[in-house]
């Protein structure tokens, strides 16, 4: 039971977090999308898939908040660069403010636990 229900913890952990990331890779600059889908798999527990990156970056499109382009390649077939619109920046900003404010507090009471 208690295995089943940390593995259902860890998933909607993960869910919460990657769209938090995917934002955050695009944030620097103009990505493409398997650029950050290797980007991601760097981060230890964020377990993703290249069937998981871009439906969330056609919902972000959708949404707004991130633009993309399509550019030719020197390596094979043209490639979907994504970027942040103006809309993505200030969301973004306010997910990390959030995530932030989370993380002292949540830090705050691990700190203050005596775990066995």
């Amino acid at each position: 039971m208690a295995q089943t229900f940390l593995d259902n913890w860890v998933t909607q952990v993960r869910k919460g977090l990657l769209e938090l990331s995917i934002l955050n890779a695009i944030r620097p600059g103009r990505r493409y999308g398997y650029d950050i889908v290797k980007s991601l798999r760097a981060m230890e527990g964020l377990v993703i898939s290249e069937g998981t990156i871009y439906p969330i970056l056609s919902r972000f499109r959708r949404e707004g908040l991130v633009e993309a382009t399509i550019e030719p390649s020197p390596d094979g077939p043209a490639r979907r660069y994504y970027a942040l619109t103006p809309a993505g920046v200030g969301l973004l900003r306010r997910m990390n403010a959030y995530w932030e404010q989370v993380k002292r507090g949540l830090d705050s009471t691990v700190e203050k636990e005596n775990m066995p």
